[in-house]
């Protein structure tokens, strides 16, 4: 006569959103533990930003803190920002685009020449000037991606190149006024004080919904990642951010008020933000952005799971130069013109430092684009900072330098704890 035992009945298993519960302690640990493992991101940048601030602020807080000198903050390191925007998607292959600086500056005269001398309307000049963007990114593509020449090589011969280009079109010496009034108002006008307050209210609404429902599947699918406590964090973040920006924005900084009024988000922000949040969208949330960062990671092996590497190379560059040509209209709006100095001089150095300093790896398949408006918010504080001190511009040069070194020492030391922590 068999007997038969019967199974001791299992744990019933918590249902997904226990499983995925976690506290602020746990999120904190887990963040510890990643920074240990060298996935640092942009955690030295911001923290070097936050004491950067501080300094100067503490110093000269009468001026460096004011309404004005904030505005001017973005209005400084605009174009340096976008042209590190498009660098981050030629780092993250491990690549580079030395010519990204000029490109800027010949897309700029493109535009002032269709919209000034040629007296097109102001978005086909700009749209022009973009499709120059885009075939000077082609053609550094095609040899980069197809010949296998190197960027380093191939670059430099269009940073060269370009410079020729420049003076052709614009003179020795000479200048092409922009004297349009929607490209002049890019860099130097603000949104009215109510629809600063509506994007505000609007963008803190849009991210929080979509960032949520994403939480939320997640969550449903039974998978990690996903946690409601992180998502509520990021979103207060988020909200006393933009309500701080805006409010400050929205403040009086004129210093004569009864001449002129200077009130209200700056056009170039809300450029800055829109072109945040479509290009991080690209990069985190497509099938073209996965495929960028498997190149970056271990081209070899992305060319053997199925994806065109050529073809990723080709869109990264023709990315970085369609960038550059929107961050020379900004340069050019700027400036109210275009000349040959126009994204030249120290623009390229200083946007491949924003990149750097902001998190992105010289080495590949790390970075957003987010590294550069925070690298580049490193950068124009330094600089605004320094000679709001009255420091010779040695010193300046010399500090940023640092800074950027320091950043790619931080850089190479988190690699190598992420490979002996296996995460790379």
């Amino acid at each position: 006569m068999s007997t038969t035992t019967t199974p001791a009945p299992s744990a019933p298993t918590p249902p997904v959103e226990e499983a995925h519960k976690e506290t602020l302690g746990t999120i904190a640990r887990d963040y510890v533990t990643k920074v240990r493992g060298g996935d640092v991101g942009s955690l030295p940048a911001v923290l070097g930003l936050i004491f950067l601030v501080i300094v100067f602020t503490s110093l000269r807080g009468e001026t460096f803190t004011n309404q004005f000198n904030f505005a001017n903050l973005f209005n400084q390191s605009a174009g340096v920002m976008v042209i590190a925007m498009g660098l981050v998607f030629v780092l993250l292959l491990g690549e580079i685009d030395l010519s990204a600086g000029f490109t800027a500056g010949t897309c700029a005269a493109v535009i002032g020449v269709c919209a000034t001398e040629r007296g097109w309307p102001w978005y086909l000049a700009i749209l022009a000037g973009i499709a120059t963007g885009a075939v000077i990114g082609l053609l550094i593509g095609l040899l980069v991606a197809r010949l296998g020449i190197p960027s380093f090589v191939v670059t430099l011969a269009a940073f060269l190149g370009l410079q020729g280009v420049m003076l052709l079109i614009i003179g020795e010496g000479g200048t092409i006024p922009y004297r349009d009034d929607k490209l002049l108002a890019i860099m130097n006008k603000n949104l009215p004080v109510w629809l600063g307050w509506t994007l505000c209210i609007v963008g803190i609404l849009a991210y929080g919904l979509v960032t949520y429902l994403r939480v939320k599947r997640r969550l449903d699918a039974g998978l990690g990642g996903g946690s409601l406590q992180l998502w509520a964090l990021k979103t207060g973040a988020v909200a006393v951010v933009l309500l701080w920006m805006t409010y400050y924005f929205n403040l009086e900084r004129s210093r004569n008020p009864a001449l002129i009024s200077l009130k209200g988000v700056p056009i170039v922000v809300v450029i800055l933000f829109g072109l945040l949040v479509v290009l991080t969208f690209m990069l985190s949330r497509t099938a073209w952005g996965r495929h960028v960062y498997a190149v970056g990671g271990n081209a070899e092996a992305a060319r053997r799971a199925g994806i065109a590497v050529a073809q990723v190379k080709l869109s990264c560059f023709m990315m970085c130069s369609s960038l550059a040509a929107v961050a020379g209209l900004l340069i050019a709006s700027r400036d109210n013109s275009v000349s040959p100095s126009t994204g030249g001089s120290l623009t390229l150095l200083y946007a491949v430092g924003a990149a750097v300093i902001g998190g992105t790896s010289l080495f590949g398949g790390k970075g957003r684009i987010m590294d550069a408006v925070i690298g580049g918010l490193v950068i124009a504080v330094i600089n605004n900072g320094m000679l709001m001190l009255d420091q010779p511009s040695g010193r300046v040069y010399l500090v940023t330098g640092l800074v950027l070194l320091l950043a790619a020492s931080v850089d190479a030391i988190s690699r190598r704890k992420a490979r002996a922590s296996g995460r790379v």
